[in-house]
């Protein structure tokens, strides 16, 4: 018999080596080889205008709506020409991300015309190229501020959960929908267009109360805006996106409170339209890395990669910009017993998935699915740098000898398939990542 003594050491050596012995060494885990990271993955990456197009990788595709051209009174809807944009770009196997607006200098006015008819203040302009063709509102008359309520609830209720989006901007307020009426701000010398604070405020909140399940964007973080589940878009990414001036995409982020705010809710925007022709073939200068290290940005409005398109080397470096975008991520290894399986994932990329889709795990035999369990793992708890383990029962599991297999299941049918950075990936059915076998 061994002495107390002696037991005591032995049981204190033995849960130092089960604590310090690596992950693999522990039974039944099996490392599952990297791969590389998809062209294109889900709700990420470069995105274009709305259209066809086979130029370049994408899984999303953007457009702007006049607000006049849904709402026809104070509290009547016509969605028709939001179905025809959402539906187009559905049949593509795509999600949409799209804003609507009021205001778009050199487009006609996107204000609806029953408050035009009430006597709604708007002034013209000439800047941004307009000559006068659309017209700057005043945000503020209690009958705008009325029909906007009622058109950011009535669009929550029909479209909150939509498969067929994947963000929804803001908008409505400033030139384009991008909550500002620059040069007509209130600097010295000039009158401020734009909606007060509290107008603003209004604004923000009846999206935040509208839209429980689709992910919101606003143009600036602020501290008015900080503690509202909303992300942010940078419309002039990489030339005004790093911190310096003090009114940079992250000076406001950090001024706000905001810059770890993309762990919660995504951060996107558009790279700025006269670098995209020019940053990667080197025609231009720009910090594209370090504006996405610093941003977490998950995906970026990038029309030049569509239309004409990048070519040769330029296109290589675009793609590796556009996979640098959001996340990345990686089955490292995985588990399997008679009933149950476990995995570990790791997020290699920048940003986490932004939404907890379906995660499915498949019991294949002789190439076809014997059966499927859906489990409860959450997708957007996976953090860059931070491997999470995942487990799962398989009730019905059958006896006998099959392959196991997961994916992350895209609500929208014909949807790009979110694919893992493994070897494995599609070796057993397509959209799938293999896992292993039972026995």
């Amino acid at each position: 018999m061994v002495p107390r003594p002696a037991r005591i050491l032995m049981a204190a050596l033995i849960t130092a080596v089960l604590l310090t012995a690596p992950a693999q060494a522990h039974p039944g885990w099996r490392p599952l080889a990297a791969g590389q990271e998809p062209a294109a993955n889900p709700l990420k990456g470069f995105i274009p205008y709305a259209d066809a197009y086979a130029t370049f990788p994408h899984s999303m595709e953007w457009f702007y709506l006049p607000l006049n051209a849904v709402m026809t009174g104070p509290h009547r809807f016509d969605w028709r020409a939001l179905e025809e944009g959402l539906d187009a770009i559905a049949a593509r196997g795509h999600q949409t991300a799209f804003r609507f607006y009021l205001d778009y200098p050199a487009r006609p006015s996107g204000i609806p015309r029953f408050l035009i008819d009430q006597g709604l203040l708007t002034r013209p302009y000439d800047d941004f190229g307009n000559d006068g063709l659309s017209v700057s509102p005043d945000y503020d008359d209690p009958r705008l501020a009325a029909a906007l309520d009622a058109f950011i609830a009535a669009l929550g209720r029909r479209y909150d959960g939509d498969p067929r989006i994947g963000f929804v901007q803001l908008g409505l307020l400033g030139f384009w929908g991008e909550w500002h009426t620059w040069p007509h701000n209130g600097d010295p010398g000039t009158e401020n267009w734009f909606a007060s604070p509290a107008q603003q405020q209004r604004v923000l909140r009846a999206y935040d109360a509208a839209f429980d399940e689709t992910r919101l964007m606003v143009r600036y973080p602020s501290a008015d805006n900080a503690a509202l589940d909303l992300g942010y878009h940078d419309d002039s990414f990489v030339f005004s996106t790093l911190p310096g001036p003090g009114w940079h995409f992250m000076d406001l982020m950090n001024q706000a409170g905001t810059a770890d705010k993309w762990k919660t809710n995504t951060v996107a925007g558009e790279l700025r339209p006269e670098l995209q022709g020019c940053l990667f073939s080197g025609g231009c200068e720009g910090d594209f890395a370090g504006s996405v290290a610093q941003t977490h940005a998950t995906w970026l409005l990038n029309h030049y990669a569509f239309s004409p398109g990048y070519t040769g080397a330029a296109y290589d470096t675009a793609l590796a910009a556009a996979k640098s975008l959001g996340y990345s991520l990686r089955v490292t290894r995985a588990r399997i017993g008679s009933s149950e399986v476990a995995v570990q994932i790791q997020n290699d990329g920048v940003a986490p998935f932004a939404y907890d889709w379906p995660v499915e795990v498949a019991a294949v035999r002789n190439g076809r699915i014997a059966r499927t369990w859906t489990t409860s793992w959450k997708l957007t708890r996976v953090l860059p740098g931070a491997p999470v383990e995942l487990s799962t029962r398989l009730p019905g599991l059958k006896k006998g000898d099959h392959t196991l297999v997961m994916r992350v299941a895209n609500p929208l049918r014909n949807g790009v398939p979110l694919r893992f950075a493994n070897a494995g990936q599609d070796s057993t059915l397509t959209g799938w990542l293999t896992l292993g076998r039972t026995h």
